[in-house]
């Protein structure tokens, strides 16, 4: 190049770096709003979750003050107040808590890799589908306690979650099908629920209802512990393929070019959702709405797009455990009502308004 040319573009040197510098300087200044915002948020989502689990310890026919939960909690206080808190009420929020993780956690999973705020495990069948099981298993076969129903809601879901794949996956796996083969499926699980429910006796036929609403009031040690053990070796999972799950929102061929197998990637997000949602429908029932809300709030909250699991885990305990509260202390004393009336009373209405607002788009 002759120096007449280097003389005419080195002026524009300085201005380029100048830009460069302040379009990196604007880079790192984004992220750390949003680096602020998301630690706002889940510190708030934490707060809560205290407060209403606290709550949750403190209000019934035996009131007790935050000192004598506290207390309790660490050991101190061996008299009354750690039967009330230890055998009474704890399990029921240990149980909220596990179930608005996993209901929160599969709600994000299904929304985001299928891309359709539809996808949500109460709207595609695979909440029906274990109801359908769990019914089988109290009305046609009997079994009214032990681990038969929760296995039974487990193995219906997870056929219905297989059936939903291979329904849905054609040349590729897109939402709109997954959502339309899903509300096909949930359409035939009610109908079998409901010949069932016709078939068998009054008494029957009420204890499914309100296991079908679901329902935190047979929460027991026992049933804990093995909700614990599935979501003990159902997280880590979900941790693995987080960073798929991100690349997949890029799309399929930005995704396929960092390496990643979209359609593998796709099916074991969905097999995991499946997971999460079976083993919290069979520990409390259909609690309705939880994964339907949970994540598209989280994500509303942070407002980058990111995938926001954690949050999202978090709004659905808050959710939970919340909507028992509720129920149990916050209504007229002759209105107890499963957990499942409180939030199918709040997600009915962000379903109306979703529809209404034009979000529910397809993908």
């Amino acid at each position: 190049m002759s120096a007449p040319s280097l003389a005419r573009t080195s002026p524009d040197l300085p201005d380029r770096d100048e830009r460069h510098r302040a379009a990196g300087a604007g880079l790192r200044a984004s992220r750390r709003r949003r680096l602020r915002r998301r630690f706002v948020v889940t510190t708030v989502l934490l707060a809560l979750a205290v407060v209403v689990s606290v709550a949750a310890l403190m209000l019934g026919d035996y009131r007790l003050s935050v000192a004598e939960v506290l207390r309790t909690l660490a050991g101190e206080d061996q008299g009354a107040a750690r039967f009330i808190v230890v055998e009474l009420r704890l399990p029921r929020l240990v149980l909220g808590v596990l179930v608005g993780v996993a209901f929160g956690l599969a709600g994000a999973l299904f929304q985001s890799v299928l891309r359709n705020p539809l996808a949500s495990p109460d709207v595609i069948g695979i909440s029906q589908g274990a109801s359908a099981g769990a019914v089988v298993a109290l009305l046609a076969v009997g079994a009214t306690s032990g681990f038969v129903v929760p296995l039974s809601a487990l193995a219906g879901g997870t056929l219905v979650g297989l059936l939903l794949y291979a329904v849905a996956w054609r040349g590729g796996m897109t939402g709109h099908r997954f959502v339309l083969a899903g509300i096909g499926v949930a359409y035939v699980c009610t109908s079998v629920i409901g010949y069932l429910l016709t078939r068998s006796d009054v008494k029957e036929a009420q204890l499914a209802l309100l296991w079908m609403t679901g329902s935190l009031g047979q929460a027991d040690w026992s049933l804990v512990r093995t909700l614990a053990v599935a979501l003990v070796v159902l997280l880590p999972l979900v941790a693995l393929v987080a960073r798929g799950l991100s690349l997949l929102l890029l799309g399929d061929e930005q995704a396929g070019s960092l390496g990643l197998r979209p359609e593998v990637t796709r099916a074991c997000v969905v097999a995991l959702g499946v997971a999460l949602a079976c083993v919290a429908t069979a520990a409390a029932g259909p609690v309705a709405f939880v994964a339907f809300t949970a994540a598209p709030v989280a994500r509303r909250l942070l407002g980058d797009g990111t995938l926001a699991l954690v949050q999202a885990a978090l709004v659905g305990l808050v959710l939970v455990v919340g909507a028992d509260v509720v129920a149990q202390h916050l209504l007229p004393a002759d209105l107890t009502v499963p957990v499942g009336v409180v939030t199918g009373a709040v997600g009915g209405p962000y379903l109306i308004w979703l529809m209404a607002s034009g979000r529910a788009r397809t993908a």
